[in-house]
């Protein structure tokens, strides 16, 4: 009966903390890279800069996601950090479509053979530098070796299950 009523708490506990996440607003990025001959691409929220020294982030992909191998594989990618005008491609890209069908639309380019989009807030490009393992996700770190800055900044933002725009005025 112990067990039963464990598992009860850590679904309570689950449920609660997922609520709890939908509070933290975080801005939206398209995470690219290109995997044997294919270009990949995936909306996420779980990234985050680590290090100026060197110049480094973090990027957490769930290991179902269609990007992983590429990323295990310890790839270059860019981090696309998306502008409110953005929302399209991150639904296409948060699973509305899959493949390639995911660079139909967007002013998508490619430098050094990773993909990326144009006209993002930002572009950074990153060499695979490291990698960790916590249940379902890898958490890879970024060693950055460039940065492309695009227009003002105007971020996507994410939270609780929905899109909202930010414009910072200077």
């Amino acid at each position: 009966m112990e067990e039963r009523g464990m598992s009860i708490e850590v679904n309570e506990l689950v449920a609660d903390t997922r609520a709890a996440m939908r509070r933290l607003a975080k801005s939206v990025v398209i995470l690219t890279t290109s995997h044997q001959g294919q270009r990949l691409a995936m909306a996420a929220t779980a990234v985050d800069s680590l290090s100026m020294e060197p110049p480094s982030l973090l990027a957490c992909v769930n290991r179902s996601a269609s990007i992983f191998a590429a990323f295990q594989a310890k790839l270059p990618f860019c981090v696309n950090i998306l502008a409110r005008n953005h929302e399209a491609l991150a639904q296409r890209c948060g699973g509305q479509v899959k493949g390639e069908a995911r660079f139909a639309e967007g002013d998508w380019r490619e430098r050094q053979g990773i993909p990326y989009l144009g006209d993002a807030q930002a572009n950074i490009f990153c060499a695979n530098d490291g990698e960790f393992y916590y249940g379902t996700h890898g958490v890879f770190v970024g060693r950055v070796t460039d940065v492309a800055l695009f227009g003002s900044i105007e971020p996507l933002i994410y939270a609780d299950a929905r899109y909202v725009g930010a414009h910072l005025a200077m």
